[in-house]
């Protein structure tokens, strides 16, 4: 499993960075103290690499971000965890989009519609935006997601769903007869 050359931590690390990145980031709900959080998390990994059993490395990263941006926001934010909508990653990620398919409309309707997401996403309670960024933007399994809060699988599922239905709501409050939250 280890390439000798680059030892374990380039190994069972950076190849999920990106995932753990996109947690810290939904958790924290901006760029900069996302970036901390996942240098926090390189750092505990490293240290802790040592006594890895062996696994799913993707999850075993995941639950050490999932560890440093609580201790974060706890420490950042206490008694808060409000958080501000920050649309520049979407517009980064938009930006690496191939240009002959959008049109300067369909461009800002994009970026109008990413940082409608990311407002709602903020907008949620961290329990809820937790198991969405875990499933739908690092793709874990209920039972992976499960293991790693130490929640019931049932409780995840339905987090996920009430999640969901959160998501739709702020994002069409018209067209389901409510108001935004």
């Amino acid at each position: 499993m280890t390439d000798s050359r680059r030892g374990p931590f380039a190994d069972l690390v950076l190849p999920h960075l990106d995932g753990a990145y996109r947690l810290a980031r939904g958790l924290t709900g901006n760029a900069a103290d996302a970036e901390d959080v996942v240098q926090d998390a390189c750092e505990r990994a490293l240290k802790g690499i040592g006594g890895y059993a062996g696994g799913d490395a993707r999850a075993w990263l995941l639950a050490i971000t999932r560890n440093a941006a609580f201790t974060f926001m706890a420490r950042k934010r206490p008694g808060s965890l409000l958080l501000t909508s920050n649309s520049e990653e979407a517009e980064r990620a938009l930006e690496d989009m191939p240009d002959e398919a959008a049109t300067p409309e369909a461009s800002l309707i994009a970026r109008a519609d990413a940082a409608a997401l990311e407002r709602a996403l903020a907008s949620l309670p961290i329990p809820f935006r937790e198991i969405i960024v875990l499933r739908e933007y690092n793709d874990l399994s209920y039972r992976e997601i499960a293991e790693m809060t130490k929640l019931p699988i049932g409780t995840v599922m339905s987090r996920l769903a009430r999640a969901r239905g959160m998501l739709l709501r702020a994002l069409m409050p018209d067209r389901l007869g409510r108001t935004a939250p």
